[in-house]
């Protein structure tokens, strides 16, 4: 497994070795040995799995508040996704700065998200399946997002397809983030 640090203080792309034969292949897609090595922390508490029908369909950004901070580790197991972790820890030196990367099940590549961290996609393709372990169980009152399209941020999402996006409303109706 290779692990590569991104622009973002603790966001690392996690990229499984792929091993192959007549039978198909085999990838290690966790390591906590490995992950630790790296300053990486999360104990897995949680999976979740979510499935979005259609092509242009964001859901997020979210988080949870502290004390209740998640740590993620995302993968699309089906189709495309452009993964989205926007850091809000003021104290980072990277605070208000984002990071995208392509996940799909085709590169088999999965984002690993410290607490303290929004994090949102939007599908490429249609019937996206998307993987999360947790490093925190959800707590609902903890609930937290900043708004997908925040001029703030400056988030650059792929194109919009001709059909539109698909966006809960409560994801739409975040306030502007106070900096």
């Amino acid at each position: 497994m290779e692990l590569t640090e991104t622009s973002l203080e603790g966001v690392w792309v996690v990229e499984p070795e792929v091993l192959g034969d007549e039978r198909g292949w085999f990838a290690r897609t966790f390591d906590a040995e490995q992950f630790a090595t790296a300053g990486l922390e999360i104990t897995v508490v949680q999976a979740n799995s979510s499935f979005n029908a259609k092509s242009g369909t964001v859901r997020g950004m979210h988080y949870q508040a502290a004390p209740f901070g998640e740590a993620k580790l995302i993968s699309c197991v089906r189709g495309a996704i452009y993964d989205v972790a926007l850091d809000l820890r003021r104290s980072s030196p990277s605070f208000g700065q984002w990071h995208a990367a392509e996940l799909s099940a085709s590169n088999r590549k999965a984002l690993f998200i410290p607490p303290g961290l929004a994090h949102g996609y939007q599908t490429l393709c249609d019937e996206c399946e998307i993987e999360y372990l947790m490093g925190h169980e959800y707590v609902p009152e903890a609930g937290r997002g900043v708004r997908w399209d925040d001029p703030g941020f400056s988030i650059e999402w792929p194109s919009e397809p001709a059909h539109g996006r698909t966006i809960a409303a409560k994801d739409l109706d975040y306030p502007d983030f106070t900096f």
